[in-house]
């Protein structure tokens, strides 16, 4: 783990383990508890979230309440994945960045500022709140990645390594 960061591996029934190509979806229907039923996740029968991949921030959460996005950002935003935890009143932008070499990668941690302002401006209608995550590989624990994680961090965003933690999501961790 690199120092002050919040990674680290937990347990799989703890948090969500992500891979290269895996959605938050596929992760969460493999806990024990947890189902996936269209863009509801639901633990031992109760809807505890809602997913939003991609475009279905726009169709499936902010058109139904009718908020135009270009009224707010000049762009669409694209997330990895979105998770709505209602109870918390929560939005959580989920990026995954995977790198087994130096490349752009790099530099895309280092936006998370203004992402996480244009996420905010964007979602302020809703009356959610919003935070913005990463999900890394072990290749941003090199040393050379200090700063730049330690950045990720003092503007307000989180990033974990290869896991998402249910706690921090506010959601149920099935039991022992």
């Amino acid at each position: 783990m690199i120092r002050g960061g919040t990674g680290g591996r937990t347990p799989l029934k703890h948090g969500l383990r992500s891979e290269k190509r895996t959605d938050l979806a596929t992760v969460f229907a493999r806990l024990p508890g947890y189902s996936v039923n269209g863009d509801s996740v639901e633990f031992e029968g109760k809807e505890v979230a809602l997913l939003y991949k991609k475009n279905k921030l726009y169709s499936n959460l902010l058109a139904p309440m009718r908020v135009d996005y270009r009224k707010f950002v000049s762009k669409k935003l694209l997330p990895d994945d979105a998770v709505l935890v209602a109870i918390a009143k929560t939005l959580f932008i989920v990026e995954t960045k995977f790198q087994t070499v130096a490349g752009s990668v790099d530099e895309k941690l280092q936006t998370c500022a203004f992402k996480l302002e244009q996420y905010k401006r964007l979602i302020e209608p809703t009356g959610l709140k919003v935070r913005y995550v990463y999900v890394l590989s072990d290749w941003f624990q090199k040393p050379e990645y200090a700063d730049v994680l330690a950045y990720v961090k003092s503007v307000g965003c989180d990033y974990f390594f290869y896991e998402l933690p249910l706690s921090y999501l506010g959601l149920p961790v099935p039991y022992d």
